[in-house]
């Protein structure tokens, strides 16, 4: 342990630096295998990239931090979340600073705005329900850092996300697993990482609980040990989702009718952008049994509605399709499904349609399918295992029930 964890352990108590110590063992936290290496960690100034470079440090790896400046807001109340901005940059520098390694800022506010912002605000607006934060790890994080960890001639980058790496003793290929913390998995997020990817990647709280990661920051010291967590997207922070999008598109707050499939007239809506499919409450409209959103039609600016068993998926068409084995599947395959972030999983056939146009059809058994939205990230699981992914591009839901005259 060098001078500067020394001086932060020292400032907290004997229980505090007991309990991190007996956690500093390999089932926990991986192989002290980083003699002589180099690891770029990740820094967002939370304190989950802080106890990651901590214990990238610990397994003897000499550590380079690394911060995204993703997103400044320049709103005087800072009402977005400040995990990608001068205030996180701010924490990760003290955090690097307090475990003695050095600590690099880039400013990547362009390419996220593009990438990751800008399509935000677009897919909303098309009727469809995008996920930022995979499509900041896929546009940003991990094609950025991996370059820039690589210039810098690093073995590896470390992030702070909470999934596992398992190595096949057959094929040496690496497999993407959920983390042992099953409240704080991230593998849903992380479906797009290639073969090449994942073998320079590391993720050392995969097999750590989050009260076991603020122990670690505590025990030594860290100033982000008690630091509360970003719960909101990092852009858009403490006010909705729908103010930001109508800020930028002031045509998505148009009022129309709400209807069901078969085109009744139910009420009416302030703006599609207040609604998302699958949503249940909030519409205003009463009647026997819960309405759900099934589909936010742009073109005629009409919010459709219906039952549960009419908004479950019968079928999804899946477009960007990638395996993280790097290898196209040659038939069908069962797997376990999910289209949400820790959603519950549901077990379906995934038809691979064209390798070329990396499109797949994935088909559920009746009245079993989830409620799902063109735009969400659609993954395949065997377990716990990630095979891949893709976007939902069209759902086709089951057709209402017509009673009897």
């Amino acid at each position: 342990m060098n001078t500067a964890c020394r001086t932060s352990a020292a400032q907290s108590s004997t229980g505090d630096w007991a309990a991190a110590q007996a956690l500093l063992v390999e089932d926990k936290i991986g192989l002290r295998d980083g003699d002589g290496k180099t690891a770029v960690v990740a820094m967002s100034g939370g304190v989950d990239s802080a106890v990651t470079a901590l214990l990238m440090r610990e397994r003897g790896y000499r550590v380079v931090g690394m911060n995204l400046r993703l997103f400044s807001p320049d709103d005087e109340d800072h009402r977005a979340n400040p995990c990608c901005g001068i205030p996180a940059m701010d924490d990760a520098r003290a955090t690097c600073a307090t475990i003695g390694v050095p600590f690099y800022a880039v400013n990547m506010e362009i390419e996220f705005g593009e990438a990751v912002v800008q399509k935000f605000v677009n897919e909303y607006a098309t009727g469809r329900t995008p996920n930022p934060c995979l499509e900041c790890n896929r546009h940003v994080k991990f094609r950025h850092l991996v370059q820039r960890a690589k210039q810098l001639g690093a073995d590896c980058l470390a992030t702070g996300h909470y999934v596992r790496l398992e190595t096949g003793q057959d094929d040496g290929k690496v497999g993407l697993h959920r983390a042992l913390d099953g409240n704080k998995d991230q593998s849903y997020v992380l479906y797009t990482l290639s073969q090449k990817q994942l073998q320079y990647l590391q993720f050392p709280l995969g097999r750590l609980t989050k009260p076991e990661v603020r122990i670690l920051a505590r025990g030594y010291g860290l100033p982000v040990a008690d630091k509360a967590e970003s719960q909101e997207i990092c852009f858009v922070g403490n006010r909705s989702y729908a103010d930001f999008v109508a800020g930028r598109r002031p045509d998505v707050t148009v009022p129309g009718d709400i209807v069901n499939q078969g085109g009744d007239v139910l009420g009416s809506h302030k703006g599609l952008v207040h609604h998302t499919v699958g949503q249940r409450r909030g519409m205003g409209i009463a009647g026997t049994k819960p309405y759900f959103v099934l589909q936010l039609d742009t073109t005629a600016n009409r919010l459709v509605v219906g039952e549960r068993n009419e908004a479950q998926a019968v079928s999804i068409a899946a477009s960007d399709v990638s395996f993280t084995s790097g290898e196209w599947p040659v038939a069908p395959f069962t797997s376990d499904i999910a289209v949400r972030y820790r959603g519950k999983p549901a077990r379906a056939t995934v038809t691979p349609v064209s390798a070329d146009e990396r499109t797949v059809t994935v088909t559920f058994p009746l009245e079993s399918g989830p409620i799902a939205s063109p735009g969400q990230a659609i993954v395949f699981y065997d377990g716990d295992e990630v095979l891949g992914g893709g976007t939902i591009d069209r759902v086709s839901r089951q057709q209402p029930t017509v009673q009897p005259a």
